[in-house]
């Protein structure tokens, strides 16, 4: 699934979505964002960088709207995160949030959009 991608500071971030079956939830991961591999520099539009290891990641449940959506550290290193990236994780985890909890009521599945 495609990433968003965001430079702060001279550092790149990046937000993926994907669905979490097990826990029945939509995963919203922040990482670092690593540079893409030299070989793609001659892909014309190619992505300069790809999400790295998921330091942050937001569950948001789309099957029961009496659980709430969680966020987990998930790091053995200490990472720090600028406020500006924080802010634009946590906006896009409520937007999935808002998003899962429509279509809930409206019968439908989430979606990404």
């Amino acid at each position: 699934m495609p990433a968003e991608l965001r430079e702060h500071a001279g550092r790149h971030y990046a937000v993926q979505f994907h669905y979490a079956l097990p826990d029945g939830s939509w995963a919203v991961e922040l990482s670092e964002a690593v540079p893409a591999p030299d070989a793609w520099a001659e892909i014309p539009n190619a992505e300069t960088h790809l999400p790295g290891a998921a330091f942050l990641v937001a569950f948001v449940p789309d099957e029961d709207p009496g659980l709430e959506p969680t966020v987990h550290i998930h790091s053995h290193d200490e990472h720090v995160i600028p406020y500006e990236i924080m802010h634009w994780f946590m906006e896009l985890v409520a937007d999935q949030v808002d998003r899962c909890r429509i279509a809930f009521e409206q019968g439908e599945p989430a979606a990404v959009e």
